[in-house]
């Protein structure tokens, strides 16, 4: 599973990355989190606000910063 963070660094960015990784580590997911900041890359995906979660190519959720408990409600029905 590759887990992407769409944003330009911010701190809701971050915060969306240790609450992913959080969650991985709590669901014993394996998984690769790749921090993406380009912004045609983020544009590429449809996306207008940041920060974003983006699941194996699919973009999950935008514009909020999810806790880590609603990660891992996603992570559930994606794996």
């Amino acid at each position: 599973m590759i887990i992407k963070i769409l944003g330009s660094g911010c701190k809701n960015c971050t915060a969306l990355k240790e609450n992913t990784e959080a969650a991985l580590k709590e669901t014993g997911i394996d998984a690769e989190v790749i921090k993406v900041q380009d912004m045609k890359d983020i544009v590429s995906y449809g996306v207008m606000q940041t920060p974003a979660l983006v699941i194996d190519e699919k973009v999950m959720s935008f514009g909020k910063v999810l806790k880590s408990n609603d990660i891992i409600k996603i992570l559930e029905k994606v794996k």
